[in-house]
């Protein structure tokens, strides 16, 4: 890639057809209509194009402004991956696929496209440090919601037996890839919620938004085990008591705060 490029912008007063066809005739490299404008952005000069235009716009007694101007390259997708950081919580060192792993870390890679998380937020990064304390090898988890799959992968290479479900099959998909990408394994996949599993686990996490935590608050305490272990995220502070109240008949055991978000650890401490 050069370093540098031509942009040429064309804009007539009249006959804008006869313009654009007379650009597109002239060059294979992508043009861009914009507000009554043409812009074409070679590697090579345009001066020629301006000689053309200028003789073409007489010849049609229309005014043309014309600009060519020659501008610094960007590397986009290079400015892209610069722009997103690995980070750090607790023993877990989340990043993107084109930076090294951290010696006596455990690695987790997540490349950043639609599906939610990628450890930088408050509401992740909780979760996983609650990942990193309460999850002991061959515990049975279910990530409801899982979105980019970044917490079933932490707990996964925690030792865990991760099943996984979301209403989004983007995200059910983006989770996939997300595990083949750190060579891990999850057990069971569904597109849904919390409603639709058949069996009880050790833990469940649940990193949503507070109004949907409420609203399925019966169907994830239906999932936990006696003694199970619930992490829920994805609350602002100013619902935390609206979330709790749902939840009071389990025991809250830590509640971290960061910034405006809270993550609540409750236990399932009912005898059976």
């Amino acid at each position: 890639m050069s370093k540098q490029y031509f942009e040429l912008a064309i804009k007539p007063q009249k006959h804008y057809e006869l313009f654009l066809d007379l650009v597109e005739s002239l060059t294979s490299d992508a043009i861009e209509e914009n507000n009554g404008s043409i812009i074409i952005r070679s590697e090579d000069n345009l001066d020629n194009f301006v000689d053309a235009i200028n003789k073409f716009s007489e010849a049609l007694q229309t005014q043309c402004d014309i600009s060519c101007e020659k501008k610094d390259n960007i590397d986009w997708i290079k400015k892209y991956q610069d722009s997103i950081k690995s980070v750090e919580v607790g023993n877990f060192y989340i990043r993107p696929s084109w930076e090294d792993k951290k010696d006596g870390k455990i690695d987790i890679i997540i490349d950043p496209a639609l599906a939610f998380g990628s450890g930088h937020h408050e509401t992740t990064s909780s979760c996983i440090e609650v990942i990193d304390e309460f999850i002991k090898n061959n515990d049975t988890l279910l990530d409801v919601g899982t979105g980019s799959g970044i917490l079933a992968i932490a707990s996964a290479k925690k030792g865990a037996i991760v099943d996984i479900c979301d209403t989004d099959e983007i995200c059910i998909d983006s989770t996939k890839s997300n595990f083949e990408l750190n060579q891990e394994k999850f057990n069971q996949f569904w597109i849904g919620s919390a409603s639709k599993a058949t069996k009880k686990y050790d833990v469940v996490v649940a990193n949503i938004i507070a109004d949907i935590l409420v609203m399925i608050s019966n169907d994830l305490k239906n999932c936990l085990k006696d003694k199970g272990i619930l992490i829920l995220s994805g609350i602002l502070d100013k619902h935390k008591d609206k979330v709790l109240k749902k939840f009071n008949d389990l025991k809250d055991i830590k509640i971290i705060h960061k910034n405006e978000w809270v993550t609540i650890v409750l236990k399932n401490s009912k005898e059976s």
